[in-house]
Order: C-alpha cells, then structure tokens, then sequence
C-alpha cells in the first residue's frame, strides 16, 4: 500500500511512521498507542535511570509484543567547568533577584546520560528491534554488539555529510532532521546552527548521497507532509510535535497551551535551556538572553541553573523560563490520542497517495 516498503520490512510495522522519541516529553503509555496503530512506536532514554528504562520496557512487554524502538543521546560527558557554571548563574542573577531566589553556585548537574555500559545491558535484558541515536553514533564496539543482539541502528543527520558519516559507520537507517524539527538539533559534525538545512531541501540530498532507507523529520503534521516527504525520496517520516498534543505526552499544561496557540513564527532555534541547540516556543528568556548564547553551562548541565526559576515562574502560571519544545508545525496540530494520531496520518497518507495514482 505504500510507495516505498523498505523500512516497513526492515522493522515489520505495518506504517512507516515513527513517533520521536522526546525525552520528557513522552514514555511507554505513548509509544504503547502508536504500536497498535502499525507505527514505531519509540521510548526515549536519555533523561531516564537504568532502573526507569526498566520499568518503561517492562510496561511496553506486557502491552505489545509489536516493534519498538529505543533511543539515547551520545556525547562526551562535559568537564567540571566551575567558572562557565558561575558566569551562567551570574548572567541568570537578575532574575534570581527579581523572584526573592538564593544564586546556588555549586556545579550543576544532570539527569541526562550518555549511552554508556549500564545502557547496553538495558538493551541486553530487552533486546528492542531498533536501537535509536542523537548526536551521531557510540563507539563501533558497542555498535558491533548491538547488531548481534538482532538490533537495527537508527540515527539523525543535519547535513548530507552526517547521513553519509553515519551509512559509513554502520546505521541502518538515517532519518533527515531538516531545520523545522522541535527539540534537540541532531548536528555532530558542525556547531554553526545558521547553516542548518530545512527538510524538503535536506532530504532528497540525503536520499541520493546514502544506500540505506531514509527517514524524514521536521515539518510533518498530517498526510500531504507525509506524501511530500515520499515524492522526495523518504522511506518512512518521524513526527514529535503532533505527538505532543496527544492524551499520552507528559507535558505540563502550560507547555500544553503555548503549543496549542503557536504559530508558524512563534519557534527559534535556542541553546539557553540544555547547553545545545534545540528549537521551541519564543518566551521571555529566550527575547532576553538569547535564543543563541555564549555563556549557558556545557550541555546538558546548563537547564540545573534555570530549574528554580522556571519552577516558580510556572507556579505563577507563566512559562517565562520553560523549555517549550516546538517544531514549526504546532499550528497544524489537534489534541487526540496516539493511536488515534497514528491511524489518521496513514490514512490520510494512503488517501491521497491513491488520488494521485488513481490520476
């Protein structure tokens, strides 16, 4: 039924749709709902404990028995940096001042962790049909062992030269993150986020410079992206910002409703909140501070220093220090469930792949 069914035999799902893996931002409960609907459905880890992995895949297990995808971040763990930490804090102390809170100048930490040993042996106890990466690949060793578990390696470019790093390395399948994409940009190989590209542009580039399938991502909310992406060259689309008006995201309400009022240029690319570029919704620190700074803290240590701030700004009803993670494409989105999201792009997809061969 659709064009191109490399990766829907690949991963045997029945719809080549994978819903992103946000970390915080979604879990089993959504993962569990796009399964059923013949999606990947994917569990982000890169914010949770050894012992969360656990309990989220022992959740999916019991649920479904259907493909899954799980997915991490990769990165060299940040040197203690005692002076980039204070400057951060002292760029951050008017607001600190303005909300009655004590500067806490001790070294910032993070939930965030590298795929490391702890997380393969997650990955061993469960053995997922794809193994997801952001921020380019870990070292072969654990790649080597991966695919003898049986796992498939999925990863993100920015660039045609990252998609053809990553075939090179041994991905499986690359998904092309073109510059609408909410959350964390995947680039690895360059810093310059102005030379960023945008999906219909990055995407039949990636199609034509790799063998592998290729995925789509950024920009996609319903069917006539979908058909877009497969006229490129796209085997298959992953789409986060939809999702994240589902039933199933574990976003705050205030995220919530920033989303659900977010227009096309209501997004910038910043890296204020986690020390990396991520796109979201414009708010107040963003307008001040940024969206691009040289003086957050290393990522992903860098949100410790807005924690208080963002908790009692929130507490206050404003979002005015959150992260508000955003693709540019909120403004095609609808609060729904995830199997029922999943189940309206593919045939939204399908009906319109029919129109034009029925032509």
């Amino acid at each position: 039924m659709w064009p191109d069914n490399r990766l829907t035999n690949l991963f045997n799902i029945q719809n080549p749709i994978i819903q992103a893996p946000m970390a915080g931002a979604s879990g089993s409960a959504m993962a569990i709902a796009t399964s059923k609907a013949g999606g990947l459905g994917s569990l982000p880890c890169a914010m949770l404990s050894i012992e969360k992995m656990h309990t989220e895949m022992s959740i999916i297990r019991q649920k479904t028995k259907a493909p899954m995808n799980v997915n991490f971040f990769v990165y060299d763990r940040p040197l203690i940096n005692l002076e980039k930490d204070r400057i951060w804090l002292n760029h951050l102390s008017k607001y600190y001042t303005e909300f009655n809170l004590k500067v806490d100048n001790q070294h910032s930490k993070s939930r965030r962790e590298p795929f490391n040993e702890a997380a393969f042996g997650f990955v061993d106890s469960f053995r997922p049909e794809v193994v997801s990466f952001h921020f380019g690949l870990p070292e072969a060793n654990y790649l080597d062992r991966l695919k003898k578990l049986g796992c498939k390696i999925m990863s993100s470019a920015t660039t045609v030269e990252e998609a053809c790093w990553l075939e090179k390395n041994g991905c499986d399948v690359i998904i092309a993150q073109g510059f609408e994409a909410g959350g964390h940009r995947a680039m690895f190989l360059t810093n310059d986020i102005n030379t960023q590209v945008g999906t219909m542009a990055l995407l039949p580039q990636v199609v034509d410079a790799v063998s592998v399938p290729v995925i789509a991502a950024g920009g996609i909310a319903d069917g006539r992206g979908i058909v877009a992406a497969f006229a490129l060259g796209a085997s298959g689309v992953q789409i986060g910002t939809p999702y994240l008006f589902t039933k199933e995201a574990l976003i705050s309400e205030i995220h919530l409703s920033q989303l659900k009022t977010s227009k096309d240029n209501d997004t910038a690319i910043t890296n204020l909140f986690s020390g990396r570029p991520a796109r979201g919704i414009i708010n107040r620190l963003m307008k001040e501070v940024g969206p691009m700074s040289e003086f957050p803290s290393e990522f992903p240590t860098a949100g410790k220093a807005l924690g208080p701030l963002k908790n009692k700004a929130e507490a206050q009803g404003n979002s005015d220090f959150s992260s508000l993670w955003s693709g540019q494409s909120a403004g095609l989105c609808k609060e729904t469930h995830a199997e029922a999201l999943t189940n309206s792009l593919a045939t939204g997809a399908l009906k319109r792949f029919k129109m034009i061969t029925s032509n």
